[in-house]
C-alpha cells in the first residue's frame, strides 16, 4: 500500500512530538511525508498525494486538521477515490482519533500501520464513520468534520482558550474541567452566562420546524466523545446523532450525568424539553455561534444553517 502522512507542524502537541515522527519516518524512504506550516497549505498537499496514488493517508494532528481534509476530500474533491484515514492523536483535541480506537503515542501508531501494511492487515483495522457535513448557504461556507456544537459548546469552547495555555492542557483536560463545570453549574443555576439558551429553530429530516430556547444543541457522527461522554440516545436509523436540550428541561442538574453517557433516566423525555434522535439531516435557524471540531463561527442574527451526513469515510484504528 501506499502510504502517505500530512504532519500539522501547527497541532497542538509539543514540537518534539512533530520531530519524534520525523525522525521516525526517515526509516521509511517509500512513505511519502508533507510537513504543512498553515492551513492554506493543506490542498497543495493532498494534491501532491493524490498524484502519487496513495492508498492511506496519514493525519498528524488534531480535530480541526482532520476536519479541514475531510472538507478537502468530500467537498473539493481532492482525491478521484477518496484513500482510507488514519488519523494520529497529535492535536489538542482528539475525538476523532479516540473514538476509532488510535493509540496514544503517534509513533507507535504509525509502526502500526506500517506494519499492517507489509502483513497485507490493513483491511482488519478499518473503522467506518459517516462524515458531518456543515453548510451556510447564506455564506458560502461548507465544512465536513464529525462533530457540531452551538450556543453553550461554542462559548465553552472560547472558555478554555482563555483559561489553559496553548497546548494538550486545552483538550481533554480543559474541556473536562469545563465540562465539570457547566454540569454543577447546571445543577445549581451558576456559570457566568455560559449556560444562557438560545432561542433557535429546528427542522429534522422534513418535519414541521420547532422553536424555542435551548441550553444545548449538538450533532456528531462519532459513537462517543471525548472523556468517554455518549449524550445521544437515539435509536432510529440514521446517520446523525443529534441532541437538544431545552431551556427548563425539567431537573437538568440531576439528569445531566445520565444524558452524558447516554443513559437517561425516565425523566429525560421530549415533554420535559429532552430530544436525542437519529437523523439524515437537520436544519437550524440561529444567532449564536457555532463551531465544528473546534472551528469557529462566532454569532450571526438569522443564521441559517444545514446538517447532513451522506458521506462516509474509511477510518484506520492504529
Amino acid at each position: 500500500m501506499r502510504i502517505g502522512v500530512l504532519n500539522n507542524l501547527r497541532a497542538g502537541r509539543s514540537r518534539q512530538q512533530v520531530e519524534r515522527i520525523v525522525s521516525f519516518l526517515r526509516g521509511y524512504p517509500a512513505v511519502s511525508h508533507v510537513e504543512t506550516p498553515r492551513g492554506d497549505v493543506v490542498p497543495d498537499a493532498l494534491s501532491r498525494f493524490a498524484r502519487e496514488g496513495i492508498d492511506v493517508l496519514v493525519v498528524q494532528g488534531g480535530d480541526g486538521t482532520l476536519a479541514r481534509v475531510l472538507t478537502e476530500i468530500y467537498e473539493h474533491g481532492a482525491f478521484p477515490t477518496p484513500p482510507l484515514v488514519a488519523p494520529l492523536r497529535g492535536g489538542r483535541t482528539n475525538m476523532s482519533a479516540l473514538d476509532i480506537g488510535t493509540q496514544r503515542d503517534p509513533v507507535r501508531a504509525l509502526w502500526t500501520l506500517l506494519e499492517a501494511a507489509r502483513r497485507g492487515a490493513v483491511e482488519r483495522r478499518i473503522v467506518s464513520r459517516p462524515v458531518l457535513r456543515m453548510e451556510i448557504p447564506g455564506e458560502g461556507v461548507v465544512q465536513h468534520g464529525m462533530f457540531f456544537g452551538l450556543g453553550v459548546i461554542h462559548r465553552a469552547i472560547e472558555v478554555v482558550h482563555r483559561a489553559f495555555p496553548k497546548g494538550r492542557s486545552q483538550g481533554v483536560f480543559g474541556a473536562s474541567v469545563v465540562t465539570s463545570g457547566l454540569v454543577v453549574g447546571a445543577a445549581f443555576g451558576g456559570s457566568d452566562g455560559i449556560l444562557d439558551a438560545d432561542k433557535l429553530q429546528l427542522r429534522l429530516d422534513g418535519d414541521p420546524p420547532t422553536t424555542g430556547e435551548y441550553r444545548l444543541v449538538l450533532a456528531t457522527t462519532l459513537e462517543r466523545l471525548f472523556a468517554g461522554m455518549r449524550p445521544f440516545w437515539g435509536v432510529e436509523p440514521a446517520p446523525l446523532h443529534l441532541t437538544a436540550v431545552a431551556a427548563g428541561a425539567h431537573r437538568l442538574g440531576a439528569a445531566a450525568a445520565g444524558i452524558l453517557r447516554g443513559r437517561p433516566g425516565p425523566q429525560v423525555t421530549p415533554a420535559n424539553g429532552y430530544l436525542s434522535r437519529n437523523v439524515h439531516g437537520a436544519e437550524l435557524l440561529v444567532d449564536c455561534g457555532l463551531t465544528v471540531d473546534g472551528e469557529m463561527w462566532r454569532p450571526e442574527p438569522g443564521r441559517r444553517v444545514r446538517l447532513s451526513a451522506s458521506d462516509t469515510v474509511r477510518f484506520v484504528r492504529l
